[in-house]
């Protein structure tokens, strides 16, 4: 009986060090070399200083830049450490207020009011992070973003276009174009 004890302790620890340090650190190892950018979380630098996340949404109010789709993340908006989505129902009152909300906000900053409102700028995604936002929720407010800084609306509307990011894999979700980059690539843009 104690000879199957300690066999079984063996086991544990052998199994413990393959399972629990072996393969971590192989799959890190790999990981670093074959994909370094993703492996360390994506970060998009502005000089030495990290400004985000290729992969975590970040709020933008500025009516000079494009804005992200709401997060119900808690405390705080984008918060990766409580990616949560809201859980409220279209039914749920609190829930049709915040849209409405939003709606209301997008049109005040100068979107067009006739124009329907995509549903991405007006209410979260499940993990509450989604960086992206739809093409047509990117060209809804490329007019009050070319008139916030005085550039031709087409000159906004071409750089959605060579920001717009495919399906994965060419089948899999929809078109989509990432916030943070699509505002750093307006940051860099010159008047025409």
């Amino acid at each position: 009986m104690l000879q199957i004890g300690f066999q079984a302790l063996r086991i544990l620890i052998v199994l413990t060090v393959i399972t629990g340090v072996v393969y971590p650190l192989a799959v890190t190892g790999i990981a670093q070399f074959v994909f370094p950018h993703r492996a360390n979380g994506s970060l998009i630098k502005a000089g030495d200083a990290v400004i985000g996340s290729e992969l975590i949404g970040q709020p933008f109010s500025d009516p000079t830049y494009f804005w992200s789709r709401p997060s119900a993340t808690s405390p705080m908006p984008y918060n990766a450490g409580a990616s949560s989505g809201s859980n409220q129902g279209p039914l749920n009152p609190a829930h049709k207020e915040a849209v409405e909300d939003r709606i209301k906000a997008l049109r005040e900053a100068g979107s067009d009011p006739s124009a329907p409102v995509p549903i991405d700028l007006v209410t979260a995604s499940a993990s509450g992070l989604d960086p992206h936002i739809s093409p047509a929720a990117a060209e809804y407010q490329a007019g009050r973003v070319a008139r916030a800084r005085g550039l031709p609306e087409s000159q906004v509307s071409e750089l959605i276009v060579q920001n717009m990011q495919g399906r994965q894999f060419g089948i899999l979700g929809e078109p989509s174009v990432n916030v943070l980059v699509l505002n750093r690539a307006l940051d860099a843009l010159k008047p025409r």
